[in-house]
């Protein structure tokens, strides 16, 4: 008779620590940019980039919000490729989103250049970088959308691999949000009429898209839920475990006993 095959729990125990930073580097990012943004005297959340509040006096506070949630964001990636090896085929993703990560630190790091007229009494667009810093800002930081976009993709693939249509429509959908946002938002610090005033916002939702997928993926893995049932679970889980290699059962068990041999 043969067994019912047991479903398989992410590895939580050693990664669940790095996992938790993948939960707060979201919330707390998210926060930091929007208490500041509202607080900001001559600075507009629709119009300017979050980078922006990098910017004066209290741009420190944004410069330790990047490398932090970017710390944070790497700390999460080590702990997510722990929690998905027993899978198999999770390298790609965790990296990406390690690279959003590192991306994240050199945009703090490196502080971009005034734009969209702030700080106030700077042009919309300067014609020219106006620092090796800035040129950097805008290099690290294109590498970190595009990885997160990356990231997204993969694991849609993942998903829909593992058996979870809802987790790979989910990451799918995510991807195609923080492209179409953030290419709108793009456009709008480049100074195209009718999309300047709304260029931040186009940019938050770009943002708050990606950090909520990555709370979320982090939060399921801490739960440690089973994949759902296709005859009627939730859809948004984790794979069984590799069987084992053709015509050798499981260790502990007969071929007659892991269903393999005669009938």
């Amino acid at each position: 008779m043969r067994q019912k095959s047991t479903r398989a729990r992410p590895d939580t125990a050693r990664a669940a620590p790095l996992l938790v930073c993948g939960v707060i580097a979201g919330p707390l990012f998210v926060v930091v940019f929007l208490i500041t943004g509202a607080t900001r005297a001559g600075y507009d959340p629709l119009r300017h980039p979050v980078s922006s509040l990098a910017l004066g006096d209290l741009g420190w506070t944004q410069v330790a919000t990047f490398v932090v949630a970017g710390a944070l964001t790497v700390a999460f990636a080590v702990g997510l490729r722990r929690a998905l090896r027993p899978f198999g085929g999770s390298t790609w993703g965790p990296v990406l989103v390690g690279v959003w990560g590192a991306g994240l630190i050199g945009a703090g790091v490196f502080v971009t250049d005034p734009i969209s007229g702030y700080p106030q009494g700077t042009p919309g667009r300067l014609t020219q970088y106006g620092s090796a810093h800035a040129a950097l800002h805008d290099v690290v930081s294109l590498l970190a959308f595009v990885a997160l976009v990356a990231a997204c993709f993969v694991f849609a693939r993942r998903f829909a691999g593992w058996g979870s249509p809802l987790w790979a429509a989910y990451s799918a959908v995510t991807g195609i949000v923080f492209t179409g946002a953030f290419v709108l938002a793009g456009m709008g610090f480049e100074q195209t009429e009718g999309l300047v005033d709304v260029a931040g916002l186009f940019q938050r939702i770009s943002i708050t898209a990606g950090w909520c997928w990555l709370s979320l993926l982090a939060l399921r893995l801490l739960r440690g839920q089973e994949i759902g049932d296709r005859a009627g679970g939730d859809g948004a889980g984790f794979p069984e475990r590799y069987p084992p290699p053709r015509g050798k059962p499981p260790k502990g068990k007969t071929a007659e006993s892991s269903g393999h041999g005669a009938p």
